[in-house]
Formats: structure tokens, sequence, C-alpha cells
């Protein structure tokens, strides 16, 4: 136990002067999670605001037939605007903004694994997304539907910059996403409390561990598919031309395996706010608690087989139709366990009716019945009656808003002392929620009569007299009467951030880890780290928040200026390392700034933009690196009640190594989408067999290769020359890595273009073109780590123990070897699978 200061107090602004962060301008360079977080959030209501206004213009035009409200033209913005804004925007950054806000604090941590990336994320959220935003405003928005189907969306029918402003704002969105998606699941794994097993953790943090690596898996196919059409638009490479041997259904298959994962993307972080509030306010534990993490683990799996479902009537096999159609169904069984375990809570406890109650009961009948109508449009027959029409307008928005808003809405009521200190007044609460559920009901319950009426989704306006004006027209009133909810709801959230009465501490009576400190929370979150001793450490000591304050347990001692936080063993929860984290820096939002730079000079046509760019965020990547680490071996440190921790750079499992592997996850799923668009390519687009078969050299082809093989193994030795002690021998051999790197660079981006091929002719060369330069740039990347960990080695950063920058050089250029191999395969093979 660490000895206690004759003052508390100066322990805590020890602490807060360690964690706290900068202010003024000093704010710019915020990478504590909490700040973070909070910005993640406030930031997407903003954008939820704007997609409400979009919404309210589109009710607008359609509340009376005829309408002349809005310009065909500019309909198609304001409805591709409106999706896009909604689901890239607001939905998936509001899940990543209350997960690093409360993730650290529920799984008694300081912060998050990677803070600066935390930030990077956010920035490039924030730019990416007013980047889509000021395209609007200045009359480019993308115009296709926010799923920005081919051919619609190519330079044929879509000309300008309007698809262009989509495809690249979302891709750099999706960057905040996937790094989002690694920072979540390796601070789940690695930074707990002492003794908080897998076992143990609270149950939003395993819906958040799903959820994330969901993200991981399936943002890759998205950005895939964004990046060939934008190719396509910008190179004319005919990926989705089928004159040219492309197809537009390869654009639905990788926008799906998206996009209906990202259903589930959306829904778990809110049923696991369900699975957090629901218990404290029916005043019994949560039952089920193992059933309802299998139920979403198989939630996870399943969602990845249903991607099929969205393209029932694009004239897919029979046997496939079966297959997905089951599929679709099978997933509702997951969603059912969790909500009877809900229900069984309920009927267990004693529930008290609080305004955050209200909300949840408010999801439980909007969602369910979204539900079965989701179980309706599974079967294929009805799908194809509805498909296209206002039935699944309808359908999405019960799911949606019942399934995330509601309980989003609850977490805002019941989060909120926790974020401001401040305690809910329930009058504007319950006039908002009665507004938002009967506008809610009355806008899509009567948009599914219209859908089977026959009204197609995506038309601006409709002829009088076939039965859609009274539906339309009362759709439109509860539009606007939920609108008027959602405001009544803002408004009471800054009233109360001003004029709620002092919260006390843990004032819902809760059992979890975020309510054992003072509220609104320090930059610090506990003066010591509690112990996790079961998944309801505040049931069993009610008094570990007090204990935690006078720093009673784990790392209760500031010292040396450092941000420590504690590294735990993945799956007993065991402490093994203290981990130093970086202090604020301006470095992410430089980084993001740089990326910004990439995308706009893609946008622009001006590529000299985007390679200054690039030189940018490989400068600052290297500043970056180069700011972490130690020239020499740290001793163990005393943590704290007995304990005697090596510091993370010297651990066996750091942090850093995990994220690498994580970042490699992505990077699979984004080749294996690339592997099968070649293979649906050529097994199923028309105009195949090409009429020419390109020559690969086969001398090109073996330098590749051996490239490729050559770095890993250079990595290898170097590695192992350290452990004997040799930095001479590492620096040496990470320099033939480097060299090794950029031969297979070269090699594998002249495969394709060795013999002067005409890459906009057919979507084989253009699909061989995309194969070799991904092995290329990987391979190129390879060589930069491998003369970056040259460099560490020279300057001392490197030694047996602090060899993160030599492992994940060897982790990368060993993924790089393996998808290389895998592409060469895939090329020669090719032209035999798809010979007729």
């Amino acid at each position: 136990m660490n000895a206690l200061p004759p003052d508390p107090i100066r322990r805590h602004r020890a602490l807060e002067a360690i964690w706290g962060t900068p202010p003024g301008l000093g704010r710019l360079a915020a990478v504590n999670h909490t700040v973070v977080g909070l910005r993640f959030m406030v930031t997407a209501f903003v954008f939820f605001a704007i997609g409400g206004v979009l919404a309210m213009l589109i009710r607008a035009q359609l509340a009376t037939p005829g309408n002349t409200f809005m310009p065909p033209g500019l309909y198609n913005q304001v409805f591709t605007m409106h999706g896009t804004v909604m689901m890239f925007l607001f939905a998936i950054p509001m899940l990543e903004g209350l997960a690093m806000y409360l993730l650290p604090k529920m799984l008694g941590a300081r912060d998050l694994a990677f803070p600066r990336l935390s930030a990077y994320g956010y920035w490039c959220y924030l730019l990416g997304g007013g980047f889509i935003i000021l395209a609007m405003l200045l009359g480019i928005a993308p115009d296709g539907g926010w799923f920005m189907y081919t051919p619609l969306s190519s330079s044929t029918y879509t000309p300008g910059i309007n698809a262009d402003v989509w495809l690249l704002g979302i891709t750099f969105v999706e960057i905040s996403a996937v790094s989002a998606a690694v920072e979540i699941t390796a601070s789940i794994l690695k930074m707990r409390a002492p003794g908080m097993s897998l076992a143990r953790m609270p149950i939003f943090a395993w819906y958040m561990l799903v959820t994330a690596v969901m993200m991981l898996v399936g943002f890759p196919p998205l950005i895939l598919g964004s990046i060939l059409l934008e190719v396509e638009r910008a190179f004319g490479l005919p990926f989705f031309d089928p004159t040219r041997g492309g197809d537009p259904l390869l654009w639905q298959h990788l926008f799906w395996l998206f996009g209906h994962p990202e259903v589930y993307i959306i829904f778990l972080p809110a049923a696991g706010v369900i699975s957090t509030i629901l218990p404290v306010f029916a005043r019994h534990r949560l039952v089920g608690y193992n059933w309802i993490v299998l139920a979403l683990v198989a939630m996870g799996f399943l969602s990845f087989g249903l991607w099929v479902h969205h393209m029932f009537a694009v004239g897919i096999p029979h046997m496939a139709l079966g297959f997905f159609s089951a599929a679709s169904m099978a997933v509702a069984i997951p969603t059912a366990v969790q909500i009877f375990a809900w229900l069984a809570t309920l009927l267990k406890g004693r529930p008290r009716f609080d305004l955050p109650m209200l909300y949840l009961l408010g999801f439980f009948f909007i969602f369910v019945n979204g539900g079965l109508t989701g179980v309706m449009v599974a079967a294929v027959p009805f799908d194809w009656q509805v498909h296209d029409s206002y039935f699944v307008v309808a359908h999405l928005h019960y799911v949606l808003i019942g399934g995330f808003v509601f309980p989003l809405m609850a977490g805002a009521y019941y989060w909120l002392p926790h974020v401001t200190g401040r305690m809910p007044i329930y009058h504007l609460g319950h006039a908002a929620f009665w507004l938002v559920f009967i506008g809610v009901n009355m806008t899509f319950l009567l948009m599914h009569l219209t859908g089977l009426l026959g009204m197609p989704r995506r038309v601006y306006t409709y002829p009088a007299g076939i039965g859609w004006d009274w539906l339309n027209l009362l759709s439109s009133v509860g539009g606007f009467l939920s609108a008027i909810g959602f405001a009544l709801f803002a408004v009471d959230m800054l009233l109360l951030r001003r004029f709620g009465r002092r919260a006390p501490r843990n004032p819902w009576g809760a059992e979890t880890l975020e309510w054992a400190m003072p509220l609104p929370p320090p930059s610090y979150n506990f003066a010591s780290l509690p112990p996790a001793e079961s998944r309801d450490p505040l049931a069993d000591r009610p008094r570990l928040g007090q204990e935690a304050a006078v720093g009673m347990h784990v790392l209760g001692t500031p010292r040396h200026g450092w941000m420590e936080t504690l590294g735990v063993e993945a799956v007993s929860g065991r402490p093994e390392q203290v981990i130093l984290l970086p202090r604020p820096s301006f470095l992410p939002l430089a980084l993001g700034l740089a990326t910004a730079l990439c995308f706009l000079g893609l946008l622009l046509k001006a590529y000299w933009l985007t390679g200054l760019g690039l030189a940018g965020v490989l400068a600052v990547g290297w500043i970056w690196c180069w700011s972490l680490g130690a020239r020499r071996d740290p001793a163990r440190v005393a943590a704290g009640e007995g304990l005697f921790l090596p510091l993370h750079m010297v651990a066996p499992a750091q942090p850093g190594f995990l994220g690498m592997g994580l970042l490699l996850v992505a990077d699979a799923a984004f080749f294996a989408s690339l592997a099968f668009g070649a293979l649906f390519l050529a097994l199923v687009a028309p105009g195949w067999p090409p009429p020419a078969l390109l020559a690969f050299d086969p001398w090109l082809s073996a330098l590749g290769l051996a490239g490729l093989l050559a770095a890993p193994l250079a990595t290898l030795l170097a590695r192992a020359s350290l452990r004997r002690g040799g930095t001479g021998a590492c620096s040496w051999l990470m320099g033939l890595g480097a060299l090794a790197g950029l031969l297979a660079a070269f090699a594998f981006a002249a495969l394709p273009l060795w013999r002067g091929q005409d890459f906009t002719g057919h979507a084989y060369a253009a699909t061989a073109l995309v194969l070799g330069l991904y092995v290329a740039l990987h391979a190129g990347l390879g060589a930069v780590m491998a003369g970056f960990t040259l460099a560490r080695c020279r300057a001392g950063y490197v030694s047996a123990l602090r060899d993160l920058a030599p492992r994940n050089t060897g982790l990368w250029q060993g993924y790089t070897a393996l998808s290389g191999v895998a592409a060469l395969l895939l090329l020669q093979l090719w032209p035999w699978l798809a010979a007729p």
C-alpha cells in the first residue's frame, strides 16, 4: 500500500498538474480521453442537428403532392446529405465518443492506450465532416444517395465533383473510425483495473469490444470501394463498368459488406447502454450476463453474413437467396436473447421509472416493432414487393431511432451528472420524450403504409389522388413534432448544465467504477487505481471511491511528472506493466491537417498538393514516433500494494505491439475485400475472359518475392542480434531490410506496368494494377519503418528489451510478405479462373 501524504489535496493537485489539458491554444493539443470523447459527442450532436434540419426539408417537400418547395436536383442533394450525415457523421462518431469517455472510467484506468491516436481520429472526423458540410453549403454536395450506387455515381452520369466529395470525405472520416476501433480494442484488452478479468468486465466493455472488432473488419470494404470508385472517376479504370469487364454489383457487395454490419455497429453500443442503465433503475443485477455476452458475440459474427439481404432484387441465385434469407432471420435470435434478459431483469427487480427509464421503455416499443419488420423483409417474396419502397425507409428508421437514439437519450440523462456534476430536472425531459415518441411513431408507422401502397423511395414529388396524400402529410407533421422534441432535449441539456443542482457521488446508486470518482471527473479519473474483485465492485465495496481518492490502491503516488496507468494481462487482469502515456501534443492536429491536404489535392486533381500532404504525413509521423521511448532500460518501479512492475517499453506485451496487430487486422480485411472483388469480377462480371492477358515478367516476380521474404528475415536476424547485445549488427541488418523492401516495392509497382499496358481497357488490367500497387505501397512503408528502426538503433532507443520498433517492423513486413505471395498467386491463377 502506498504511504499517504499528509494532505490528499496535494495529491490531487499534483495529478491534475500532470494530467490536465493546457489552457487557451493548448486545448488544441488535448489528448485526454475525457476531452476528446466529449468533443466527439458534441460534434456528433451538431451534425445530428444538421441532419435533422435536412430531414425536415425532405418532409416539407413530401408533405403535399406536386410540391415545388425544392427542385429535383436540390432534393437529391438534401436526401443524400441527410443519410450521409446521420450514418457517417452522427451515429458512428457518437458511439466512438461515448466509448472514449466512459471506458477508462468503467475499467478503472486513467486514459486510453493511445491518447494521441484518439486526438488524431477526432481531427480527421472534424475536418472530413466539415469538408462534406462545406460542399453542401457551396452547392456541390453529393447527390447520388448515401449509398452512392454505380453506375449512377460514375463520371458518365454524375459529372463534376459532387460524388468525389462523398467518396473522399467519407474515406477521410473512416480513418477516424478505424483509429477508434484500434484504440478501443487495445484499451479494453490491456488497460483495466487490477484483478478485472474478462469475466469481471462491465457489460458495456463487452459490447464495445465486439463493436470495435466489427469496425476493424467492417469498414475496410467501404474504404476499398470508395477508393476504387474514385480511381475509376479520376483515371478511367473500369472496376464498375460492365462494358469493360467491370460490374456495378461489385460496388453493392463492397458497400453492404460494410453497410449491414454497420447497423449492428450502431445498435450494439446502444444495447450496452441499456444493459448498463436498466439494472440500476430495476434495482437488480443484470440477468443472464454470460448469455448476453454470447449473444452479442454471435450477433457480431452473424452480421457479416447478411449483406446480400440488401440485394435480393438484383438477381441472386436461389441457393444464395435461401442462405442469406435464413441468416437474416437467424440474427433475430441473439437480439431476442438480450431483450428477454432485460425483461427478466425488470421482472426480478423493483423498477423505478425515472426519466432515463422512460426512454428505455420507448426503445422497447419502437425497436421491437422495427425488428419485426426486419424479419418481414428477410423473407425474399415479401422483400421483392417492398424493395426500394418507403416501407424499407420506415423499417430502417424504426430500427435506428428506436435502437440507437432512444437509448442514447436515456444515457444522456443517466450520465449527465457524471459529465457536468449536475443532476437532471425532469420537466422539459418528459415533454421532449413524448414529442419524440409520438412524432417518430406518427412519421414512420404511417410510412410503412405508404410503402405498402407502392410509393417508391427517393422521389421528390408524387401525383395526387393515389392514396399517398394524407399519409405523407401526417408523416410530415409527425416529423416536425419529433424535431421539436429533439430541440427541447437539446435545450434541456444546456439548462441542466447551467442550473441543475449539484450531484452527489454516485447519485443513482450504480455499481460500476465510473461512479467511484468525484463529479465531474478529474482529468486523471482515479487518484489510485481501485481493484476489481467482482463484476459489481461498488456493490461489494461501497467506499471504494473514497479509498481510491486517498491513494490506498495502485499507482497512488505521483512521480517524475509521469502519466502512469496500469497495464494488465488481457484475460486474467493480472497487473503486468506500468504504462507511461504521452503528454498533450500538437502532433495529432498537425497530422490531421497533413491528411486533409492529401484529400484536398485529390478532390481538386492537384496531385502535387497530395504529394505535399503525403510528405507532411511521413514527416509528422516520424516526429510522432521518435518522441516516444527511452534510451536506456528502466528498472522495475513500485506500483503500490506490494507490486513491482516493469515500465511498458521493456514489457513483453506492449500496447504498441497489440495496436500494430489490430491495425493489420483491418489491413487484412481490406486485402480480403480486394481479393474478393478480383474473384467476383473474374467469375461473375460480364466481358470475361479479357481480350488479352497481362504478361508478367518472371524476373520481376522473382525480385519482388525475394525482397518480400528478405525484409522480415533481416528484421528477425536484427532482433536476434539485439538479444546477443549487438546493436551495430542490428543497424546494418535493418538497412538490408529497408533495401529489400525498396526492391520489392519497385518490383511490384513495375510488374503490371512493365509492358505499357492499357489499364482503362478492361477491369482485369485495372485490378492487376491495384493489386501490384497495394503490395508495393506496403513494401515501401515497410522500408520506411526499417529505416526508422535503423535510426533508432543508432540513437540508442533500441535494445534487447526496448524492441518495439523492430517487432512492429517485422510484423508489418511479415504481413506484407504474406499478402504479396497471395497477390502473386492470384495474378497467376486469375486468367485460369476467368477462362470460359
